[in-house]
């Protein structure tokens, strides 16, 4: 029995939906992105509840629903919880190929409970949709976590003919979809769902290296799409809008994402098919380096009147937010004008670098964006690389042979000295040799980000 009457339930959708929009704005700025992330939950919470009791429920029916909400609480919750910030990519591709399943799951049971009956071609062709973009957003999204996880190689894989077994597959998809279309026969919804399966793997496999973040994004938009189908075939405005919402937002990402590595989308999605990729070697150089000492930098930091501290995925790693913060709040007192300089793509997902130093309270005026950083650069006396290499590699400009040729960086190379911050001379993300390592101005400060960046701080003390 319903419990709430129409005329409330459509007042909840709608309250439902401007939390999402509201969310999506919150989330555009790093200052409001909390509270956007909390206008969502507290969205998709109306919404679920809305949908509990203004829907009639057999007993078992509802039995099913409860217990698989309080399923996926179980295994969700401790997983946000305990997540590194340096998996947070990996979480994020995971959620998003559970929303591209879901949606393709709730297409195939649609087909299966009309079994071909009273089902227009509208409705038959938008879960026709659902099925086949969400069976690829799913295994796509499962590829993409396991190559930024470490479980298969980050490298393009190229299987043999794969353009041909590409096009052959969309197309099969795209004749199933017709049929589904024109019949509603489930077992057929079954047969597109597991074309769109073998098309995500399709899709995914040949990107590697720096373009795999964006391919997240990329999937991202199509579950926004594939749930927009769901709604649409359920007659539901709040997944149509919902989904739209993560459609558009996806989208729009994923080219200022391909914008800020001077990129196409085409070229990250098919470039390996040509021979392209930004993966390169993964061989570690052994050509010499000047090395420097905690106490050596700390002086070189000390005596500077503009420092430019770049952060990437390395002190995600190593957890040295806090500490890096520590040293820019240090030389600020002292008069030095220390600030971050955040590229775009630095980490592993749009925002990470923002995310990571907000953790450790660092004013977001200090966050100097790419262009911003560039403009002052040749004014700027010291440049600290953080565990970063591809956004500051100057082959994005120098060399067309590159990998990442094109794609804009912070122009390190200009400032007065470099100090990069590394492990080793392992590559960064792109596989690359940085040749900034070995210029004259450049120190190298090896070991763990966060313990070279106390001895830094320690050292300072006594400048």
């Amino acid at each position: 029995m319903n419990v709430l009457p129409p005329a409330v339930t459509e007042l909840a959708y709608l309250a439902a939906a401007v939390c999402f929009i509201l969310a999506l704005k919150g989330l555009s700025s790093p200052r409001t992105a909390r509270r956007g992330n909390l206008l969502g939950a507290a969205g998709a919470a109306v919404a679920v509840v809305t949908v509990l009791l203004s829907t009639d429920f057999a007993g078992a029916n509802l039995a099913v629903v409860l217990g698989s909400v309080g399923v996926g609480s179980v295994v969700a919750v401790p997983a946000a919880r305990r997540v590194k910030m340096t998996e947070m990519p990996q979480l994020v591709a995971i959620f998003n190929g559970v929303g591209g399943g879901a949606a393709a799951i709730v297409g195939v049971m649609e087909l299966a409970e009309h079994a071909g009956r009273d089902m227009s071609l509208v409705v038959a062709g938008t879960t026709a949709f659902a099925v086949f973009v969400g069976s690829t957003s799913l295994l796509g999204s499962l590829l993409t976590f396991g190559k930024l996880q470490g479980t298969i190689t980050s490298r393009p894989v190229v299987l043999p003919g794969a353009g041909v077994l590409m096009v052959a597959t969309l197309g099969a998809g795209i004749g199933a979809a017709v049929a589904v279309t024109l019949t509603a026969d489930v077992r057929l919804g079954v047969v597109l769902a597991v074309l769109g399966l073998g098309f995500g793997a399709l899709l995914v496999l040949p990107v590697g290296g720096a373009d795999v973040p964006i391919v997240i994004s990329l999937l991202n938009a199509f579950t926004g799409l594939a749930v927009a189908a769901s709604g649409w075939a359920m007659g539901s405005t709040l997944l149509l809008v919902a989904g739209t919402l993560v459609g558009a937002s996806g989208t729009i990402l994923t080219l200022a994402m391909a914008t800020a590595m001077g990129r196409s989308v085409s070229g990250i999605l098919f470039g390996a098919l040509k021979g392209g990729s930004t993966a390169g070697s993964t061989q570690v150089s052994d050509r010499p380096v000047r090395r420097a000492q905690a106490e050596d930098v700390a002086i070189t930091l000390a005596y500077a009147n503009r420092v430019v501290v770049v952060p990437g995925y390395g002190l995600a790693v190593a957890q040295a937010q806090h500490v890096v913060a520590e040293l820019v709040t240090a030389l600020r007192q002292r008069g030095v004008d220390a600030v971050y300089g955040i590229h775009p793509v630095a980490g592993r997902m749009p925002g990470h670098m923002n995310v990571l130093l907000a953790e450790a309270n660092v004013p977001y005026e200090l966050l100097v964006e790419a262009d911003d950083v560039n403009a002052a650069m040749p004014s700027t006396d010291v440049v600290v690389v953080v565990g970063a290499n591809d956004v500051v590699n100057p082959a994005a400009r120098t060399d067309p042979s590159a990998p990442i040729y094109g794609m804009p960086i912070i122009n390190a190379d200009q400032a007065g000295q470099t100090i990069f911050l590394k492990r080793s001379m392992r590559p960064g993300f792109a596989g690359i040799e940085n040749e900034l390592l070995f210029a004259e101005r450049t120190q190298v400060l090896f070991g763990d980000a966060k313990e070279s960046l106390t001895k830094v701080v320690s050292a300072l003390k006594d400048v």
